[in-house]
Formats: structure tokens, C-alpha cells, sequence
């Protein structure tokens, strides 16, 4: 699905470059609408039967896992930082 709207985006960037390099050029005529006429007729009937959908809650024993958290000492990389010491001013003299 995002495929193509991928390529219709693209295809839409495409004509509208197109348009504005005067590549392409699009000439519309007004045209109109056909006539129809409609005359008698009956919309159809319909009845249906449908069935029904219940909701609700019941109780139950079931094995759910479980995660069970322990303390353990292990050895952890450590970072220690010092900072550098400002270099003496220079005397004026």
C-alpha cells in the first residue's frame, strides 16, 4: 500500500516539474455534464435477518507466565572522569 502511494506522489511531483519546465503542456475544453431523465421506478426491497453479538466477562483459572526479578552482583564497566587543570595565566609584564 505505501508502495504505491509512494509512486503516485512521485508521479504527481513528475507532471507537475514537467508542467512548470513547459515539458508538458494540458489544453482543457469546458465540456458538460450528459442529460438524463429519470421517469418512474421503485426502489428495491430488502429484509434481513441478523444475528446478534454478546459481550460480557467470565471467570477462569489459567497459567499466566510470570517474570520474577532477583538481586545479583556482577561486575559493570566504570567511567571516571577528571578534569584538565587550567594552565597558569600569563604574567604581564
Amino acid at each position: 500500500m505505501r508502495a504505491i502511494l509512494a509512486i503516485l506522489g512521485l508521479a504527481a511531483v513528475v507532471i507537475v516539474v514537467m508542467i512548470s519546465l513547459g515539458m508538458l503542456s494540458v489544453n482543457m475544453q469546458s465540456g458538460s455534464l450528459p442529460q438524463v431523465k429519470l421517469e418512474g421506478g421503485k426502489a428495491p426491497e430488502v429484509k434481513a435477518d441478523v444475528g446478534k453479538v454478546g459481550m460480557g466477562y467470565t471467570n477462569e483459572t489459567i497459567q499466566v507466565p510470570t517474570v520474577v526479578m532477583e538481586n545479583k552482583t556482577i561486575q559493570v564497566p566504570t567511567v571516571e572522569v577528571e578534569k584538565a587543570q587550567p594552565a597558569p595565566a600569563a604574567k604581564a609584564q
